[in-house]
């Protein structure tokens, strides 16, 4: 897919102040960014206030067009980071504004690390608007959330359910408001299926199971922590092993893509050992950081992908997975759904509503057929005093090991066709998984906004004892 919308001379360019992790990093937030600013560097100029916990380059202005330019095939980019601890404060941001003087601020990331944006909303949408790429991974609709979503002209949602959210959490203000939704993309020319003989990927898949031949390669990618279901997971996979005669189940390994201890998650090594026994041998782990052309290695390779995460929003894994033609078992919950494709009463793809505000209790069983659905059998609200309450949707280790099976049981050709299925849609105008399509809905986001958009009064007066809404406007039971 090109890119829609066409190339501006850089002097007639708006430019947009992006603010979340420096996009030379390796987190998710940076990655999305990054591909963000690289498909529409021909249309905007970009200066970032680039965060990272302790960054050591604070202070310095860094120029990243050449770099930009050669990653996006254009010669004209303006692509400038200001590297700052955590996402900079109200002095260095009043500072930057008066500096770089851009047309809008764009956010990415959970609101609660912009507080002292929220704060200062006013001051700068009587100049520029502010536009947010967020995410929220469940219900009830966060109403703690109104005064962030509030402070922002232009939201778009990287989940169908985020965009839902946005619109429940603002009620009767969202008429002043643009919703879009984003769902996260890939560079395509980084994660695809292979298709033909590739010495590299042969030798790749050689030394990592070291010589080894599997009938059946399940495949995690994530991280060490409590909500992922880790262990879970594991258990799920001995479950399906032990359903297989011996010698089908020693052609069966589990590849996991995560860290081995962490503070946030648990000890997988004793995990692996205690649930496994004498197949622990049949786990293994990767540790080690990987260029994303291994990762596609690894996509490519697996049979199947899983994650059954009990809060996600989104699921980059499954992302990636389904753009390498991969299919993916998953348990029903956040923006998960979206890349089920669960179909609904009018045979069109769910989009969740005041009425049916997620899936998650299997109101539609109708799904693209690359995806293997676990759906939740517990539902609980839990919560912290930042943000008080939030589903916990978790599914059981047994559903998921009968749809380890059922993927197992379809044999490589039907795996690959259901796959390629999940590909073909990921691509498609509709999905959109890729960063060209992600981009251009940001374009026409931002292109929208900018036509739109009316400074804010000089001043408002605000009743600080009135709350503005519904406490709860949406079913729970449905």
């Amino acid at each position: 897919m090109e890119n829609k919308f066409e190339a501006i001379p850089q002097h007639k360019r708006k430019k947009i102040l992006l603010i979340c992790d420096d996009i030379r990093v390796h987190s998710g937030v940076a990655t999305v960014a990054k591909e963000i600013v690289v498909h529409t560097c021909h249309h905007f100029n970009w200066v970032q206030m680039a965060g990272a916990i302790q960054h050591p380059e604070v202070g310095k202005k860094l120029d990243i067009s050449h770099d930009t330019n050669k990653l996006a095939g254009i010669e004209d980019s303006s692509v400038f980071i200001y590297p700052t601890n955590g996402y900079g404060d109200a002095r260095s941001l009043r500072a930057l504004l008066n500096i770089e003087n851009p047309d809008a601020i764009f956010l990415i990331t959970d609101p609660r690390y912009f507080m002292h944006i929220w704060n200062m909303e006013h001051e700068i949408r009587k100049n520029i608007p502010i536009a947010y790429l967020n995410i929220w991974d469940d219900y009830p609709a966060p109403k703690f959330n109104q005064p962030f979503y509030e402070a922002c002209d232009l939201l778009m949602g990287i989940s169908k359910q985020t965009v839902n959210i946005n619109k429940l959490v603002l009620e009767d203000v969202k008429k002043d408001r643009i919703f879009r939704y984003v769902p996260h993309g890939k560079d395509t020319n980084l994660y695809f299926p292979i298709t033909e003989y590739n010495p590299e990927f042969e030798g790749f898949k050689e030394k990592l199971l070291n010589g080894e031949k599997y009938d059946f390669t399940l495949f995690f990618n994530s991280r060490n922590i409590r909500r992922k279901q880790i262990p879970d997971t594991i258990l799920a996979f001995k479950v399906f092993l032990d359903g297989l005669p011996k010698e089908k189940a020693d052609k069966c390994v589990f590849i996991l893509k995560t860290e081995l201890v962490t503070d946030a998650g648990t000890d997988l090594p004793q995990v692996a050992e205690y649930i496994m026994g004498e197949r622990v041998n049949q786990i293994k782990f990767i540790v080690a950081r990987l260029q994303e052309k291994e990762l596609n290695y690894l996509y490519n390779l697996a049979d199947c992908q899983i994650l059954l995460t009990s809060n996600e929003g989104w699921g980059l894994a499954n992302t990636e997975a389904l753009l390498t033609g991969t299919p993916i078992i998953a348990n029903v919950t956040g923006g998960m759904q979206d890349q089920m494709r669960f179909v609904d009463e009018n045979n069109e793809w769910f989009t969740p509503s005041a009425d049916i505000p997620s899936n998650h209790r299997g109101t539609y069983k109708k799904h693209g057929e690359w995806a293997f659905p676990v759906y939740p059998t517990s539902r609980s609200i839990q919560g912290s005093p930042p943000t008080p309450y939030i589903f916990d949707d978790r599914c059981k280790w047994e559903d998921a090991a009968e749809r380890i099976k059922e993927v197992y049981d379809l044999g490589p050709e039907e795996r690959k066709r259901r796959g390629m299925k999940g590909y073909e849609w990921a691509i498609s105008d509709e999905a959109g998984f890729t960063s060209k399509h992600q981009a251009n809905r940001v374009m026409e986001a931002l292109n929208t906004l900018f036509k739109t958009w009316k400074p804010r009064e000089q001043y408002e007066i605000v009743n600080a004892n009135e709350y503005k809404g519904k406490f709860l406007n949406h079913k729970i039971i449905y």
